[in-house]
């Protein structure tokens, strides 16, 4: 699926005369792919997982936010792609709009895909097809080796021991 109709989701729920989020559709893909996480205060408060793959960002609500600890697993709700400029978003949805709140930047960096079946790299859309992703974040708060498996209810973002 191109970025463009993936974003179709995320074009549908907002109304960009209304809201500050970006359209999305121009920034071109990272020479390191990316990963961010907005502390998202809505209305619950949450944590938003995205990494870039495939030219959008793959996003995850999670819940309680993502843990440091390895026998912690968080709750990772998938929801709609969004786009690459949505990196750099900070601001506060208006009343009335999808998401309405504020989103804050609580980390950001580069990531590695680390998944291999024997000793081939496995591509992150092929990862994400198959429901398990493996990667290596390299963020400020956020470091080391992650995955995010999905399950019956859901998806689980986990933190590998060093």
């Amino acid at each position: 699926m191109s970025p463009k109709n993936s974003l179709e989701k995320y074009h549908k729920k907002r109304d960009f005369k209304r809201t500050i989020e970006p359209e999305g559709g121009k920034k071109k893909r990272s020479k390191k792919p990316i990963f961010i996480v907005q502390k998202h205060k809505a209305r619950n408060l949450h944590y938003d997982f995205r990494l870039e793959i495939g030219g959008v960002l793959k996003s995850w609500a999670v819940p309680k936010g993502p843990s440091l600890d390895p026998k912690v697993k968080r709750l990772a709700i998938l929801v709609e792609d969004h786009p690459l400029e949505y990196a750099d978003f900070e601001g506060k949805i208006p009343e009335g709009e999808y998401g309405a709140g504020s989103v804050i930047i609580w980390d950001k960096g580069t990531y590695k895909n680390v998944r291999e079946e024997d000793g081939k790299k496995i591509s992150m859309e092929k990862s994400f097809k198959d429901g398990y992703i493996e990667i290596e974040l390299k963020g400020k708060k956020l470091k080391g080796s992650f995955s995010l498996i999905r399950t019956k209810i859901g998806w689980l973002l986990v933190k590998h021991k060093t």
